[in-house]
């Protein structure tokens, strides 16, 4: 599979609810693209490639945000999108049980529904697209926190909410990695913080987590928001306390670098274009009844390649994009032209 990030174009207005109902065997599948919440530029640049290869193959979109980062709001997006004939649903989940009754319904109503970046439970899905391997992603996060603290000493995680699905993942990852190898017994993980994505409340934890732990090496944070806004409190507050996780290159450019006048030495992420592409041809499939997502069948997804599904950690299935990349002070210039 071609690992090349492809530079895209983001959507200039995403519109919220479908103007008319579309048949799919006339015009094409319709789907409803639903995030987290707005102004989360990783959706964005994920969403922008999930239209671009839904409409290249004749299909529409209506991509759709709650009014806040919360399950209940997106229940009444999800609500009002079950009754508009869409032909697929595809969410990254602010919650992973929360969803479930609602998910149920449309597909009860024949939408199929797919999810990426962020998995509601098996029951509520047929198929999650995801990013990296939940295992992968915890094990390069781990690591990074033992290299930057020299193998021992505190750090502490800030996350996006507490509910949220794929950062809760990650993190249970880092710690039965903790648990199960004795090269790690030397960190402590003094506290899991939440900054709800949104950029003041993650400075806000970011700067009590350093007033509650003066001896603290790392903080990492397995979100974009969290990471730039921890990026910038730390750099600009002359903090020995230094930074890793999850970010876009182009929002953590300045703060990227192996010395004391950064923030972050190094951090991940991974393909956004390509994890928006692969979640379209994967919905597209399911929409189609190419696949139903049941474990060991295969699609092929464009120039992507050909895709086999696998069991995700908590019992459903899953489609993995890759490996997460590393972003630091070699290539972060580079990277953050394209995203």
């Amino acid at each position: 599979m071609n690992k090349k990030v492809i530079s895209a174009l983001l959507c200039g207005t995403m519109i919220l609810a479908a103007a008319a109902p579309a048949l799919a065997s006339e015009d094409g599948v319709k789907i409803a693209l639903v995030g987290k919440s707005a102004g989360n530029a990783f959706f964005e640049i994920a969403a922008s490639s999930f239209v671009e290869t839904v409409e290249a193959e004749g299909g529409t979109v209506e991509v759709v945000y709650p009014e806040t980062a919360t399950a209940d709001a997106q229940i009444k997006v999800l609500d009002n999108l079950i009754s508009q004939d869409f032909d697929a649903i595809c969410i990254s989940a602010n919650d992973v049980n929360a969803l479930q009754a609602k998910l149920e319904e449309a597909m009860d109503a024949g939408i199929a529904v797919s999810s990426f970046d962020s998995a509601p439970n098996a029951d509520s899905r047929e198929v999650f697209v995801n990013q990296a391997g939940t295992v992968a992603v915890g094990q390069a996060l781990i690591d990074a926190v033992y290299d930057i603290a020299g193998g021992e000493g505190q750090f502490a995680i800030l996350s996006a909410t507490s509910q949220a699905a794929n950062q809760n993942a990650w993190i249970d990852a880092m710690k039965k990695i903790m648990e199960e190898d004795e090269k790690y017994a030397n960190l402590e993980l003094v506290e899991v913080a939440y900054g709800d994505d949104e950029p003041q409340k993650s400075t806000d934890q970011t700067d009590a987590l350093l007033a509650n732990y003066p001896d603290l090496k790392v903080i990492c944070a397995p979100t974009t928001v969290g990471i730039a806004a921890a990026a910038k409190y730390l750099q600009d507050n002359g903090s020995a306390t230094k930074l890793t996780g999850l970010g876009l290159p182009s929002e953590m450019l300045e703060y990227t670098g192996d010395d004391d006048a950064h923030s972050c030495p190094y951090f991940y992420l991974w393909d956004m274009q390509g994890l928006g592409k692969l979640s379209a041809y994967a919905t597209i499939a399911l929409a189609n009844g190419e696949i139903t997502g049941a474990l060991g069948e295969t699609f092929t997804a464009g120039d992507l390649g050909e895709y086999t599904i696998t069991e995700a950690d908590d019992g459903g299935t899953e489609i993995v994009l890759g490996l997460p990349l590393e972003f630091n002070s070699e290539n972060i210039e580079e990277m953050a032209k394209l995203y």
